[in-house]
């Protein structure tokens, strides 16, 4: 049996309460990676269509498609030379058999090597500390607010912290979000040390028995060596405080700017121990294979990512979800 048939039952047949929860998340999945989709499954469909025998011509086009998915060159270098060699080992021709083939190795490119977590980590001595780093204009003050509703609704006591005090109307941006969504806040004002904010918050979480505190950083990566100089320094900060490195130190890329932002994740990944990366706006994207990209060329686990508008929509990253999703009609179309 395939990897998409042993998905297929997984996420189709089965009944009952647990099952009916899980489908929620794969309902926000499956609308979320729609425009993916349409566009990605639709080219995938219509090779297989134009072509009765795979050969050399039908692997261009099919490299080709995989490039424009913003799955990344290299990675669909190292794709096309291991399905070039299943083919030959397997002697397959048959275009139509080759769609399993296909999505089994895009599912061994994320799974393969190390095993890469994508749950949030906990620290059982309050506060767990998440840090949160990005360029501006990725989503990453949104995506806070939306970790934050998220940990309320877990009955956990929450703290927003404002260290991005560089660009103007940040600090004002965090605050209406905590009282929208009815978590506590510390901020100064802009221009202030981010790391004195970031010191002075964490304080104020330890006093108040805060769960979990998420902080905002500034992101200015067009110059590396101040922020490198500014995330060390919030390090230092927050080993003196809790006496060990954030929880979680997570980056935040949007999707729509496709291999700029595994450009980002290379660069932040220079110059600050990363531990994850959450993907927003995938639903505003069709080329949704960046997935793929940044676990084979940058190796670090997608955590989350932003399917749409509410807090529901940043989901807990599935890659099982997530590849059902982007090729089930692709798949289900030769049962049809």
């Amino acid at each position: 049996m395939s990897f998409f048939s042993k998905l297929k039952d997984k996420f189709i047949k089965k009944e009952g309460k647990e099952f009916k929860e899980e489908n929620v998340s794969l309902e926000v999945y499956d609308k979320g990676l729609t425009k993916s989709r349409n566009t990605f499954s639709s080219r995938l469909l219509d090779l297989t269509n134009r072509y009765s025998k795979v050969n050399e011509e039908y692997f261009e086009e099919l490299e080709e498609i995989l490039i424009m998915a913003d799955i990344g060159v290299n990675t669909v270098m190292n794709f096309m030379e291991k399905l070039r060699k299943r083919v030959k080992d397997e002697k397959i021709t048959d275009p139509e058999f080759l769609k399993e083939v296909i999505v089994d190795e895009l599912f061994i490119i994320y799974v393969s090597g190390e095993v890469l977590s994508t749950n949030l980590k906990r620290n059982e001595t309050n506060p767990t500390v998440y840090l949160f780093v990005g360029v501006n204009g990725v989503g990453k003050t949104t995506t806070i607010a939306k970790l934050a509703s998220k940990e309320k609704e877990k009955n956990r006591k929450v703290l927003l912290i404002a260290g991005d005090t560089f660009r103007a109307g940040a600090t004002k941006q965090l605050k209406e979000w905590s009282e929208r969504i009815g978590v506590d806040f510390y901020g100064k004002s802009e221009g202030v040390d981010p790391a004195s904010v970031i010191y002075e918050g964490l304080e104020y979480a330890i006093n108040n028995d805060i769960d979990t505190v998420l902080i905002d950083t500034a992101g200015r990566l067009q110059n590396k060596t101040n922020l490198m100089m500014e995330l060390e320094k919030i390090n230092r900060v927050i080993k003196k405080l809790i006496d060990r490195a954030p929880d979680e130190t997570l980056l935040v890329i949007d999707a729509t700017t496709g291999q700029n932002g595994i450009s980002q994740a290379k660069s932040f990944k220079e110059i600050t121990d990363l531990t994850g990366i959450i993907l927003t706006k995938l639903d505003g994207t069709a080329k949704g294979g960046i997935v793929l990209a940044i676990k084979e060329e940058v190796n670090l686990p997608v955590k989350y990512i932003g399917l749409g508008e509410t807090a529901k929509d940043l989901q807990e990253f599935d890659i099982e979800k997530y590849i059902y999703s982007l090729f089930k009609d692709f798949m289900e179309e030769e049962n049809e």
